[in-house]
């Protein structure tokens, strides 16, 4: 370009016709970057915007607790694109304002069919507390991360205000927060059970886990003019009704009520065991609840989204950006983290107790085709302030793309939580040949520096297998370009405990796997001369493990040099087996009481040990230990025998 610069500099480029074809090359460079930028190719989130594209009614008004970024990691834009690729006039109002005269609410009318509503890409009580119930200081969504611009329980609210503002309009919840409160549910923030959210909210309607499905299906229906009430047949829907439903030929599960659930705790956990068990099934049955004297009713999911289907949902127009509005604030972090990374496939088979994954997502797994991924990391590359470096290839298990069962038939009738708890399902296909060479193309492309992986990796898949099955499967091939390749320095990976009877409960692998991981990644770093990291993540006061079991912990990771930085209090979620065991003290599947650290006091004496090295904690572990009997392990924390060196 500089060259031809100093040749526009004589005469001679202008007759030899130089000069307008340079101006024709800027004005395609500039007509790009316009159509790339213009404010059309978002969804619009002001009356102006609407205006400008000739609408005097919107079919569909979103409102969401995050703010508008145009990526596919973020579902309120996901939603919008599929709304819009249906043929529907849609628009996004993100974060509004609940405290003042609602204006937010009321500034793009009235929409014809329906509002949507979210509360984001989390759940906004875990989005604001810590698992102490202390008030965050951030929020990742925001722009600067500013905290405070979205209310607790976010979709009732925004639920309730439309309600009251159009009462005749309905009201659609979507998103984490509404699909995990979808039932009877506890409530760790106010500790109490909560009734289904549509009763607490107003809403007429609730699609669960990932929408597109059931958001096509009900603007076809809507578009063909049928009435809002036809929806309930719906699959994937949830919605409450006066009337009690019939059970034809027993294809639905009639549950405790929630007035029952409140009076007894087995009930509420008998009540998990068939909402869990149903949710892992290919085909399974809807669910009935009373709730204050309706029927809350939760029909079956669709049928598991195809690669077709899923490579669609990613091929929509997404700009990748920030909405416009936001180019003169600071960055939002949630946005910075992902604006570069890829989502490989959805769902999750590990059925770990504390996640929230499969009851959202699935328990089974949908792919997007290797075409569809690649596409996606060459349009990252071309992307405004790329820097060569994509950050992670994933999904909610980084390597669980394309695995499904050998004979599908069998599946069909499984009710395992998880394909590899407590051991890998026979009938599973874990080959990691297919995602290796995703690694190894993605890494291949000539705009792309660095591929990292910085989705969670369940090393129980690939290692401790046999060696004709390592061989066909290429396991070793995989955790070798994984480590060599694909890591950041630091290898995050999750053994969440070191001890086999709390791992158990968590539905975690033995923590020998971890073990025989760490000398793979050590011996790989000696043969390359690498100082390579691996940082592993563990929980503390998770339902079944004592403070004896978290000295353990720190004993044993002590042992390994492991002074540990990514570590958690275990936080109790809406519609886990974790957090109906921390509510209950009950085991749903057995029955059986179960030990829970229930006070401020125990979990902060829990996490402590995972501090165990600092001073300030020294005399007071001595204490607990010396009370547990366990003098034994003051001797192994704080002699230094027997520890590695880091």
């Amino acid at each position: 370009m500089f060259a031809l610069w100093l040749l526009l500099k004589s005469g001679t480029a202008r007759r030899n016709y130089l000069f307008p074809i340079f101006c024709l090359l800027l004005q395609l460079i500039f007509n790009t970057l316009d159509r790339r930028l213009h404010i059309s190719n978002w969804i619009p989130i002001t009356k102006k915007e609407v205006e400008q594209r000739g609408w005097d009614q919107l079919d569909v008004i979103l409102i969401s607790g995050d703010a508008y970024v145009d990526h596919p990691s973020f579902g309120a834009a996901v939603i919008a694109r599929v709304i819009e690729n249906e043929g529907f006039r849609v628009a996004i109002v993100p974060q509004p304002n609940w405290q003042d005269d609602l204006r937010d609410f009321k500034k793009l009318g009235k929409p014809r069919l329906f509002f949507g509503v979210t509360a984001g890409n989390m759940d906004s009580m875990v989005n604001h507390y810590t698992a102490h119930k202390r008030l965050r200081s951030n929020d990742a969504y925001t722009p600067a991360g500013r905290a405070g611009a979205r209310p607790d329980y976010a979709a009732t609210v925004y639920s309730k205000i439309l309600k009251q503002l159009f009462p005749d309009v309905p009201v659609i919840l979507g998103g984490i927060e509404a699909s995990l409160r979808r039932l009877t549910h506890y409530d760790y923030w106010s500790d109490q059970l909560k009734p289904s959210i549509l009763a607490a909210s107003g809403a007429d309607l609730l699609i669960y886990g990932m929408g597109e499905q059931a958001m096509k299906e009900i603007l076809r229906k809507l578009g063909n003019g049928e009435p809002f009430e036809s929806l309930q047949t719906v699959r994937q829907i949830a919605y409450l009704t006066t009337d009690k439903p019939e059970n034809e030929n027993g294809k639905a599960i009639l549950l405790h009520s929630h007035e029952r659930c409140l009076k007894s705790k087995m009930d509420f956990a008998k009540n998990f065991a068939h909402i869990e068990t149903e949710s892992n099934l290919v085909f399974p049955k809807t669910l009935i609840q009373e709730i204050e004297g309706k029927y809350a009713v939760v029909n079956p999911p669709f049928p598991l989204t195809g690669e077709k289907e899923l490579d669609a949902v990613y091929d929509l127009p997404f700009t990748r950006l920030p909405h416009p509005k936001y180019n003169k604030k600071p960055p939002i972090p949630a946005y910075e983290m992902i604006k570069d990374s890829v989502t490989l496939h959805r769902g999750c088979f590990g059925g770990c107790s504390f996640c929230t994954i499969s009851a959202h997502q699935g328990k089974f797994i949908s792919s997007r085709s290797e075409k569809s991924i690649l596409k996606e990391v060459d349009a990252i590359t071309k992307t405004p302030g790329f820097k060569g470096v994509i950050t992670d290839l994933g999904g909610p298990s980084a390597n669980m793309y394309k695995m499904q069962g050998v004979d599908l038939s069998i599946c069909d009738t499984c009710k395992r939580p998880s394909c590899i708890f407590p051991k890998v399902c026979k009938n599973l296909a874990t080959n990691h040949k297919p995602l290796t060479q995703i690694y190894r193309k993605a890494r291949e492309h000539p705009a792309v520096k660095r591929v990292f992986v910085g989705s969670g990796v369940r090393y129980d898949l690939f290692i401790g297998r046999p060696e004709k099955e390592d061989k066909h499967n290429g396991y070793t091939e995989y955790a070798q370009q994984l480590i060599r390749h694909h890591v950041s320095g630091r290898l995050k990976v999750a053994p969440e405990h070191t001890k086999d009877n709390v791992l158990k409960v968590m539905r975690k692998p033995s923590f020998g796997y971890f073990l025989e991981l760490k000398r793979l990644f050590d011996d790989l770093n000696r043969k390359d001369n690498a100082k390579r990291q691996i940082i592993p993540y563990f929980i503390s006061s998770h339902p079944g493990c004592k403070t004896e079991d978290m000295a353990d912990l720190a004993a044993e990771t002590a042992k390994l040099g492991l002074r540990l930085e990514q570590v958690q209090d275990f936080t109790p979620t809406p519609m886990t087996l974790a957090t109906v065991m921390y509510y209950t003290g009950i085991n749903p599947y057995t029955g059986k009481k179960i030990f829970r650290a229930r006070s401020l006091k125990e979990k902060k004496l829990q996490q402590m040990f995972f501090f165990w090295y600092k001073p300030e904690y020294r005399n007071r572990i001595k204490t607990v230990l010396k009370s547990l009997h366990r003098t034994d392990l003051i001797d192994k924390l704080f002699s230094g025998k027997g520890r590695q060196t880091r």
